[in-house]
């Protein structure tokens, strides 16, 4: 198979070809459609939950699975099916968010240091090694702290939590093109660095950062769900998966177990689905590193 430009894709000249391959590759299928149901779950929760988010009392506390309340209820009443359509809201949009603010973010920094090289790329490689010296999630809980508990400040955190690894990615990809001829002839040709790293670098180095891009949305669903489940992430009442995860924590131990179980597949179905989206871009975009 031939390998699929992102631009052809999106304007539909190679949307056969991408069709073809969505029905060979599965997997890459499956995530497709599952990332596609959860952002329709997210746009159209109100008109699919069957019960507002914060919906006191609509049955008995703590109630198992039935066919009035298909994931149970909570120590509140509160219907955890409509609850986890509605968590779909701030989970999607809090890793996507993150994940386009590490892209804004890194990927000049790291095109400036692979095309500059030097002294400059030794700085901010330093910088970036620094960064990357803190496991992310460590790093987003000590962003958060500074920054304040809520959704905005978990956005931003996991954001510039992401930033070393765009960062890291862009410079490897910018240090091979800038050998390439094209650049090599633009420069020669006298045009200005800031258009040769626009317009020669960006547009080639686009086709892995669109994987990592894709792969990373899942990595930043993990990382919110798991400040929120620790208390750092988007505050109660809100429905949110990782938050849900803790307040059933308590009732587990009870035989209470789907408080915790029907949020935990929600977060392992997302992050299923970006894994797989991603492995197939991947395979579309360079069919020869393919992923299996």
């Amino acid at each position: 198979m031939s390998r699929i430009n992102i631009r052809e894709l999106v304007s539909g000249r190679s949307l056969a070809s991408f069709a073809t391959f969505a029905k060979k590759e599965k997997e890459f299928t499956l995530g497709l459609a599952i990332v596609v149901g959860l952002i329709l779950t997210a746009i159209f929760a109100g008109q699919l939950a069957p019960y507002g988010p914060l919906t006191l009392g609509v049955g008995a506390a703590l109630q198992p699975p039935t066919l009035a309340h298909p994931f149970g209820t909570d120590n509140f009443g509160r219907d955890i099916f409509s609850r986890v359509i509605y968590g779909a809201r701030p989970d999607l949009t809090v890793s996507i968010v993150a994940v386009a603010l590490s892209i804004v973010s890194g990927v000049p920094v790291g095109i400036l240091s692979g095309y500059r090289g030097k002294r400059s790329d030794l700085v901010i490689m330093a910088l970036i090694d620094i960064m990357l010296a803190f496991p992310l999630i460590v790093f987003a809980m000590a962003l958060v702290v500074t920054l304040g508990i809520g959704a905005t400040a978990c956005m931003i955190a996991v954001g510039i939590a992401g930033l070393p690894l765009f960062a890291r990615i862009a410079r490897g990809e910018t240090l091979v093109v800038r050998q390439s001829q094209y650049v090599e002839a633009a420069y020669a040709a006298g045009a200005k660095e800031s258009r040769i790293m626009l317009k020669h670098v960006l547009p080639n180095i686009e086709p892995g950062l669109i994987v990592f891009a894709t792969l990373d949305i899942g990595n930043a669903l993990l990382i919110v769900a798991g400040l929120s489940f620790i208390g750092l992430g988007i505050s109660p009442p809100t429905a949110e998966w990782g938050l849900m995860v803790f307040q059933g924590t308590d009732y587990i131990l009870r035989g209470d177990w789907w408080m915790t179980v029907f949020p935990g597949i929600a977060i392992i179905a997302a992050v299923l689905g970006f894994n797989f989206i991603g492995d197939g871009l991947r395979d579309i975009l360079d069919p020869r590193r393919k992923s299996r």
